[in-house]
């Protein structure tokens, strides 16, 4: 079940509801009570190592044709 932070306007409490993304755009109360909150735009973290790019296929030169017109 996805989950989505959320910050109160009254009291800078930050929280976080998990809830069916059909219920994703539903207002959230503050746990302090106050029930002017707003949600907050998450970013989402990915594995992987960094500096490690994608591999590079043998042949081919690029281009629009992969090199085949003398393009790239």
């Amino acid at each position: 079940m996805p989950r989505y932070e959320f910050r109160c306007r009254e009291c800078s409490t930050t929280f976080e509801v998990d809830r069916p993304m059909v219920a994703a755009a539903d207002p959230a109360d503050c746990p302090q009570g106050h029930p002017d909150t707003v949600k907050l735009l998450s970013t989402v973290a990915l594995g992987g190592r960094a500096g490690a790019g994608a591999p590079v296929p043998a042949g081919g030169g690029g281009g629009c044709c992969g090199g085949a017109c003398g393009c790239g």
